[in-house]
């Protein structure tokens, strides 16, 4: 999904969202941007948004007190803004010592570049810190085998919900296969309710059904050679039924009508299911919180279900790979001194996902990319939800980072259109390949 919305990166409106008073929140830091200070500090840039920022001030805080002579000095932007200002500092090589980013297309161009250091050594070298993290985390920030960045913060995969209250009206079962789905689409448009719910005018909605059908028709390597460039990735027999299938999705009424004209960041497509409007949707793990606080108590009346994406009969995908935004990532600039790069490296190890961190991300309704953390999780008032976020992630063989994150932007751009395009049946599957396989490389 596009990085944009801070809605997207983590699950802001959860109901149950604990006061940061006590992490003292504050709105930037004071040094200037690039500039590390004392001697063998480091510089580090940030988002601005709540509950993250000041989760980020009070974990840099308590790191500062406890290394006087490694100090880290912080500052906040805002998301467009910082996105500009970091490429174009990296360009120049005057990047902050720890950049922070989402991994995937990005950051392939900065390792390429060798804008950014190569950080599997010291990986190797301090096997706890990897190991406390979650496996499916790593994908994102591995470029040619080598990994490039640590994950940092929550994780936030697509999750498939649906309306239990209608299910348990029409009297049938969420849907294990595709032939299930296709099977729930006839029933509930002949009750007068539409399937699915959908944002289609915010196009990175309509990719999320993408995302999961190339893996449950194809499995992980039909996007992985697309992310390589491979000649023709996109035309992959797999992709095209993919493709296809979808396409049969929509001429089947499978998606409430007028669903290019919904969009997602006003909360549109959730009101449909909560308003039973519409009995099923899938959309990423942030919008429990908004139906949580939205929809008139049917969260807590039990009426919002969950289930893993439908798997596609003689499909290759594991129907435990998911797909979504498996964590942020923080990596280091390999213009910074060497004493910047070993404050960098012992504030990976020593100040990320301390115990305090972790309680905020859970405190705040996130899901931390940490393991061993179900006792905590199973101590909230969301806990089925959130332990099955944590164990879908965590357990999950292949966790696809978003395709507009894991693309370069030339590439997501393209992709976007194409499949407004293909929702609306203007372009075959054929022609979407062809459109995008003249992006690859690029």
């Amino acid at each position: 999904m596009e990085p944009i919305s801070p809605s997207r990166r983590s699950f802001l409106s959860l109901a149950v969202a604990a006061p940061l008073a006590a992490w003292g929140l504050s709105a930037c830091g004071t040094a200037g941007p690039g500039g590390a200070g004392a001697t063998g500090g480091a510089s580090m840039w940030s988002l601005t948004g709540q509950p993250n920022e000041g989760i980020r001030k009070n974990t840099v805080d308590v790191f500062n007190k406890a290394n006087a002579d490694k100090q880290i000095k912080l500052t906040f932007f805002q998301n467009d803004a910082y996105k500009t200002k970091i490429k174009t500092a990296i360009g120049a090589g005057q990047a902050p010592t720890i950049i922070y980013g989402w991994g995937g297309g990005t950051l392939k161009s900065y390792a390429q570049a060798g804008q950014v250091e190569d950080l599997t050594a010291w990986f190797d070298a301090n096997p706890d810190v990897k190991a406390k993290l979650f496996p499916s985390a790593f994908g994102a920030a591995t470029v040619d085998g080598k990994i490039y960045a640590i994950p940092t913060q929550t994780v936030a995969p697509i999750i498939f919900y649906y309306n239990k209250e209608l299910f348990a009206k029409a009297k049938v079962q969420p849907p294990k296969t595709w032939s299930d789905l296709m099977s729930l689409v006839t029933t509930f448009n002949a009750m007068g309710i539409a399937p699915l719910s959908l944002g289609g005018q915010s196009r990175w909605t309509s990719m999320m059904w993408l995302e999961f059908m190339f893996d449950r028709v194809g499995g992980p390597t039909v996007f992985n050679d697309i992310f390589a460039g491979k000649p023709n990735a996109w035309s992959n027999p797999a992709a095209l039924e993919a493709l296809t299938k979808i396409q049969e999705l929509v001429s089947a009424n499978g998606f409430i009508k007028g669903f290019s004209s919904i969009t997602a960041d006003s909360n549109a497509d959730q009101a449909l299911l909560y308003t039973g409007k519409a009995a099923m949707m899938l959309h990423g793990a942030w919008t429990y919180g908004g139906m949580k606080n939205d929809g008139g108590g049917f969260v807590q009346a039990g009426k919002l279900g969950w289930v893993d994406f439908p798997t596609v009969e003689g499909g290759k995908g594991d129907p435990k790979n998911t797909v979504g935004n498996p964590a942020n990532y923080q990596s280091i600039s390999a213009k910074a001194t060497d004493a910047e790069k070993e404050t960098a490296k012992k504030f990976f190890k020593e100040g990320l996902f301390t115990p305090a961190e972790i309680d905020a991300y859970i405190q705040n309704g996130g899901v931390p990319i940490v393991s061993g953390i179900e006792g905590k999780l199973a101590a909230t008032a969301d806990k089925d939800f959130l332990t099955y976020v944590y164990t879908q992630s965590k357990d999950a063989p292949n966790f696809q980072q978003s395709w507009d994150q894991a693309l370069s932007p030339t590439a997501a751009e393209a992709l976007l259109n194409s499949i407004d395009q293909l929702f609306v049946k203007s372009i075959t599957p054929e022609q979407f390949a062809a459109t995008m396989n003249a992006t690859l490389g690029k």
